[in-house]
């Protein structure tokens, strides 16, 4: 009965489907889903997932390339095998890595979606779980933004993703700086908006569970050039 209690609890505060079947108990789910700041969750009805920094519709997925041209050339790609069921999608804000910290103001933004059940598995907790590079792409111009979504391909015609797209409806005027985000029931997206600047550089990483498990974490990371 208790688990059913904190079962409840944890759909309502995420305002999320029910995913069935789950490996933990629901108090540890939820203390896991809410131990830090974050945008909100979606959810994963498929195990397919469009990666992309372009939130310019229409959405586009591409199939005649790897994955790494596909970001190379257009900044989005199309991942499989993603972990079905609850995700947590958080926005951080982290020093540039590529500077002087004592002279540069300058942070990167990060994108982190993971799988509600990561943080309790025994493969992230012990460290044998990492990120992999997927690929980059480099925008050698001026950014008046820097954006990042995560779709499932299944929904991408839903109207709540068409929500996403609406840039105008949840992007900050052009002189506001802080970072926005929009999330839905199955996508999530964040945009910040830039000042003068020499273009972005973009990077895909995903965490699978094993070498050859089921992605259960996404990272899209964006720094200046």
């Amino acid at each position: 009965m208790e688990d059913i209690i904190w079962k409840h609890a944890c759909l309502r505060d995420l305002q999320v489907p029910d995913p069935g079947k789950v490996a933990f108990k629901w108090i540890n789910l939820y203390a896991a889903a809410f131990n830090w700041m974050r945008i909100g969750a979606f959810s994963f009805d498929s195990q397919n997932a469009l990666l992309t920094e372009n939130l310019i519709p229409p959405l586009k997925v591409l199939k005649e390339k790897t994955t790494e041209k596909m970001l190379e050339s257009n900044g989005c790609c199309v991942v499989r095998n993603v972990k079905s069921g609850i995700w947590i999608a958080d926005l951080q804000l982290v020093r540039c890595p590529v500077c002087d910290l004592n002279t540069c103001d300058g942070t990167m933004q990060v994108l982190d979606a993971r799988h509600i059940e990561l943080f309790l598995s025994e493969g992230y907790q012990d460290g044998s779980w990492d990120y992999e590079l997927l690929g980059s792409h480099n925008e050698k111009k001026q950014a008046n933004g820097a954006s990042a979504g995560i779709f499932d391909i299944k929904h991408l015609k839903d109207r709540s993703t068409s929500a996403v797209l609406d840039l105008k409806s949840w992007v900050g005027k052009p002189n506001d700086w802080q970072p926005k985000a929009m999330i839905t029931s199955y996508a999530v997206a964040v945009n910040t908006n830039l000042q003068e600047n020499e273009g972005l550089h973009v990077k895909f990483h995903v965490m699978k569970s094993g070498k050859n498990g089921e992605i259960v974490s996404i990272r899209m990371s964006e720094q200046l050039q």
